[in-house]
Formats: structure tokens, C-alpha cells, sequence
């Protein structure tokens, strides 16, 4: 594997190659060196402070998973009690670098996303599939599942919340980068986190 470039102007790094999801959609070809300094919790589930903080704002849902929600509507409902008009907000956003084309935004009821499970923790959508037997890939969105990591354009790099230091969990745990691996391996492939390997190496003996 070729080695990847130097830190650029602004803490990026180039690829050795652009990198596509799984979907098609989005292409990696930078990395912002934030997300191998930057530290969170990281294991939500046995986080005690931040009373699910996180999901103040809902998310955004890519169509692709979307739509495979709205397959499971029926055993959603019964699941949530929460009837299927109240999940998503009206607004469309088209976007060609998510999958599907475009996302839907979950509703905020009372301060959190309407599919936070508020007789316990988590995500309701997360533990539909656990029950269920089904990957949770096949309904969460690939931003939900990257949380604290997202990107810009090209870019792989931290979320606006870590970014201007109100993701309340920050600097308790690993990297956002060692946080994501896992997820970013699903999503790009094994060869993209061994050249985002070789990058942090650099970044953290100083390059």
C-alpha cells in the first residue's frame, strides 16, 4: 500500500487512493487528523453522565436506510408505540453523496430523537434489531453509526459537536477514530482503516 501523503494545510491528510462506501456513496480521499487526537467516551451504554445528550438533535437518515425503516414500519410501530407519522420531519434534503440521494431528519419530542428508548438507553431502532436477530446496519444510518465521525465532502473528520467542543462526553476515552474503526470497516473495507492506520501512526509519533 502506498504510504499516505503528509499533513496538508489545515491538519488533512491525502489517501494513498479514493476510498467508496459500500453504497456507492460517499468517496474518501482525505482525512482530517482531528479524529486521531480527539477522544470520547465512547461506550455509550455504560456512560452515567450524559443522560443521552447526544440525541438532543435527532439524526439524519440516509433514504437508502429510510426506506428499510419504513419496511419494518409495521413491527416498528409495535415495537416503539409511536405510529410512523411521527418519526421523520416533512423535510426532504438532496444530497448525491449519502445513500439513497437524500436523508430524512428524525423528529425532536421533549429534547431527544423520537426513537431514543426513554424507559431505558439507547436507541429503539438499534434495539429492534438486536431483538430481532437483523444487523443493525440494515436500519441505522451510516452518520448515526459514525457518530462522532462524519465527513465533509471528501473528508473523513469530526462531528460539528466534537468539533466545537459540546459533545459532552469529550477527552474520556479513546480517539474518535479508534471509537469508529469498527464501523468505518464495515463501510469502506479493510484496506481503508489499515491506510487510516498508517496515518495515525504518523500523526501520533508527530508528523
Amino acid at each position: 500500500m502506498a504510504t499516505p501523503t503528509q499533513p496538508l494545510v489545515g491538519g488533512l491528510v491525502e489517501l494513498p487512493r479514493p476510498f467508496v462506501s459500500r453504497y456507492g456513496v460517499p468517496t474518501i480521499t482525505h482525512v482530517d487528523t482531528a479524529v486521531f487526537r480527539r477522544r470520547y467516551f465512547t461506550h455509550c451504554l455504560d456512560c452515567t453522565f450524559c443522560h443521552d445528550e447526544c440525541c438532543q438533535y435527532g439524526v439524519d437518515v440516509d433514504l437508502y436506510h429510510f426506506e428499510r425503516i419504513m419496511q419494518h414500519a409495521g413491527e416498528l410501530e409495535k415495537y416503539t408505540g409511536i405510529p410512523r407519522a411521527r418519526w421523520f420531519t416533512k423535510r426532504l434534503e438532496v444530497d448525491p453523496d449519502v445513500p439513497g440521494g437524500g436523508s430524512r431528519r428524525t423528529r425532536v419530542v421533549k429534547g431527544r430523537c423520537v426513537f431514543l428508548n426513554r424507559s431505558g438507553r439507547g436507541c429503539l431502532l438499534h434495539g429492534y434489531c438486536m431483538e430481532r436477530g437483523i444487523d443493525h446496519h440494515e436500519l441505522k444510518s451510516l452518520v448515526d453509526c459514525l457518530f462522532p465521525l462524519t465527513y465533509y465532502d471528501d473528508t473523513l473528520s469530526v462531528a460539528d459537536e466534537v468539533e466545537d467542543n459540546s459533545l459532552i462526553c469529550l477527552d474520556t476515552g479513546p480517539s474518535v477514530y479508534r471509537g469508529g474503526r469498527v464501523e468505518l470497516a464495515y463501510y469502506f473495507g479493510d484496506e481503508f482503516v489499515a491506510a487510516l492506520d498508517e496515518v495515525e501512526a504518523l500523526v501520533l509519533r508527530g508528523a
